[in-house]
């Protein structure tokens, strides 16, 4: 990367003069060719989100999150009503294109417009969502949104720095770890370290283009993928260094 210095001969950051501050998020429809994202509403989706939910028996899919389990569906309904109705977080619904039914949720939080800087988090995928070509394709929809319209310079997740699966899914999806912040908070009357990961905008034109070859069609056979998304992260990524 080309140094910069000031006047006084010090080191500083490349220039961003022209840098201008991107819109907020406005929650409009996300559309692929598996699933859509919408904004999460109670009624709209609250049902078909807990029935999914409730095929995790043992509640696994709620250990990391600082809320949850809800055993009603009155109570999940009021929780989306009290917490998932604002801009920040603004929370989507994960709808499969086929049955209609939203199986899984995600938002957008800690939006910072001034610097550039948004994080994908909340994110809570029932057994029916996991594992999905859908479960991949709602993560590049929101990456897209992010990059390629609203102009971010940066993309955080974040995650309890326990929780394996969080970590690995950064990672599979084109995250960089970045490190971990210990004692950073509490859930559920417990410690969380927190793991941090980015991508930043000048990666994602390679990025997007791994995306673009997993998501295909002709990269399916049967159900089956023919190139994983870690294999086509790592070979674009090594391109661009």
């Amino acid at each position: 990367m080309r140094e910069f210095r000031d006047p006084l001969g010090q080191p500083v950051g490349f220039p961003i003069s022209q840098w201008q501050a991107p819109p907020f998020p406005q929650g409009v429809i996300l559309q692929g060719s598996h699933c859509r994202l919408e904004r999460l509403n109670p009624d709209r989706h609250g049902a078909d989100l807990h029935a999914a939910n409730s095929s995790d028996t043992a509640n696994k899919i709620w250990t990391y999150l600082a809320y949850g389990p809800f055993e009603t569906l009155h109570d999940y309904k009021e929780w989306i009503k009290n917490t998932c109705l604002g801009d920040d977080p603004l929370f989507y619904a994960i709808v499969d294109s086929k049955s209609n039914r939203a199986l899984g949720v995600a938002s957008y939080l800690r939006i910072n417009p001034t610097d550039g800087v948004i994080e994908v988090g909340h994110i809570n995928y029932s057994p029916l969502l996991q594992k999905t070509i859908m479960a991949t394709e709602a993560m590049f929809l929101m990456m897209r949104h992010v990059f390629d319209d609203l102009k971010y310079r940066r993309y955080e997740w974040k995650c309890d720095a326990l929780n394996a699966a969080s970590r690995s899914a950064a990672l599979r999806l084109g995250f960089t770890f970045e490190g971990i912040f210990r004692q950073a908070t509490m859930y559920k009357q417990r410690n969380r370290d927190t793991a941090w990961y980015s991508i930043i905008d000048s990666e994602w034109p390679s990025l997007k283009a791994a995306y673009q070859i997993w998501l295909a069609s002709d990269n399916f056979e049967n159900g089956r993928q023919k190139q994983s998304l870690s294999s086509l992260v790592e070979k674009f990524m090594q391109n661009e260094a």
